[in-house]
C-alpha cells in the first residue's frame, strides 16, 4: 500500500512502482483524481500495461460515476465507503485483471 497527499503523487508513485489496482481519490490537491487517472491511462498506452483504477468519492450523481469512468476509471465507490461494497467491486476488477 502506498498512500499520497495529491494527484500529482499517485502519477509518480505508479510510475515508480507494480500496483494491482489504485483507489483514487476523485478530489485531491494539486492534481485531483480525474487529471491523475487520465494521466495514467496515457502512460499505459505507451507501456501496454493497463492497471485498474476505483474512483472514491463523495459524489454520488450518476453524471459523476460519468466522469469518472470518462477519465479512465473502471469503476466508482461513494463516500462514506461501504467496506463490503469496495470489496466486492476490488474482487471483480482484480478478477478481470488477472
Amino acid at each position: 500500500m502506498t498512500p499520497v497527499e495529491n494527484g500529482r503523487l499517485a502519477v509518480e508513485a505508479y510510475q515508480r512502482e507494480s500496483f494491482d489496482l489504485i483507489l483514487m481519490d476523485v478530489q485531491m490537491p494539486i492534481l485531483d483524481g480525474l487529471a491523475a487517472a487520465t494521466e495514467i491511462r496515457a502512460l499505459e498506452a505507451r507501456s501496454g500495461r493497463r492497471i485498474p483504477i476505483v474512483a472514491l468519492t463523495a459524489h454520488a450523481l450518476d453524471s459523476d460515476r460519468d466522469r469518472c469512468l470518462a477519465a479512465g476509471m473502471d469503476e466508482h465507490v461513494t463516500k462514506p465507503v461501504d467496506a463490503h461494497q469496495l470489496l466486492a467491486v476490488i474482487d471483480a476488477l482484480l478478477a478481470v485483471h488477472v
